[in-house]
């Protein structure tokens, strides 16, 4: 299906409002583990991501997809994690070489004085990469397996 509709888009443009209300919460999340708590960058990353879902299911479920109601909330809810865990896997698994690409591009192209570290850029923005990457995967997939019950 191409995000071609009215609906669709709409549908898409919620699920993207959302997933930056996630992304704030895994921002945030994985900021405050990684400063303030010795836990590694990528368990932070885990325990940011399975925060960030909580938060998006319960925002998909009642405003993006408030016509999805075939299912039960019990089953959609399953089903979301399936699609989450997949996606966290996918992250997981790629954190540690796309971090260790990025940060080394800003160690080489951040400024010596600058008010953030190569480290902190290199982890922020490996973090947003994937960020993007897996809401497309979850986007789809939530799509056409989770919500497959709306028109």
């Amino acid at each position: 299906m191409k995000i071609t509709k009215k609906k669709e888009f709409e549908r898409f443009s919620k699920f993207a409002v959302v997933g930056v209300i996630g992304a704030v919460i895994d921002f945030g999340l994985f900021n405050l583990l990684t400063h303030m708590t010795k836990i590694t960058d990528r368990n932070a990353s885990i325990a940011s991501f399975i925060a960030a879902i909580v938060s998006n299911f319960l925002w998909n479920r009642f405003w993006t997809y408030p016509d999805s109601r075939e299912k039960k909330i019990g089953r959609q809810l399953f089903q979301f994690i399936i699609v989450s865990v997949i996606g966290l896997g996918i992250r997981a698994f790629l954190f540690n070489p796309v971090n260790n690409g990025m940060l080394s591009v800003m160690e080489n192209f951040t400024p010596e004085k600058f008010f953030v570290t190569p480290a902190f850029l290199g982890k922020n923005f490996t973090l947003a990469f994937l960020v993007i990457l897996v809401m497309f995967w979850n986007f789809f997939a939530n799509r056409f397996w989770t919500y497959n019950d709306v028109q």
